[in-house]
């Protein structure tokens, strides 16, 4: 039997391969609305991120997201992101 091949996508905060499951997808929507993307199915043009504060962190300082998305990205949104990765880290 064949093994599954495992997607993998590259962390826009510490630049690290890892399976699509485990990050966090940001999706910038065909209208330009940027949402958190928990299912990873939503359209538009995605940037991925490790649930980790610390990745965001690098991606928010060097606005790697917002050239990965290639929109501004505004603080509500980096907010939201901060919320859920809190709530990730403290059910684990």
């Amino acid at each position: 039997m064949q093994q599954r091949k495992i997607p993998l996508r590259r962390c826009t905060g510490c630049n690290e391969s890892k399976p699509k499951k485990e990050l966090v997808r940001v999706v910038r929507s065909p209208e330009g609305e940027i949402s958190v993307d928990l299912v990873g199915k939503k359209p538009g043009r995605g940037a991925y991120l490790c649930p980790n504060p610390a990745c965001l962190a690098k991606a928010r300082k060097a606005k790697r997201l917002e050239r990965a998305l290639e929109a501004q990205i505004p603080p509500e949104v980096y907010q939201r992101l901060e919320q859920q990765m809190e709530e990730a880290q403290g059910g684990a």
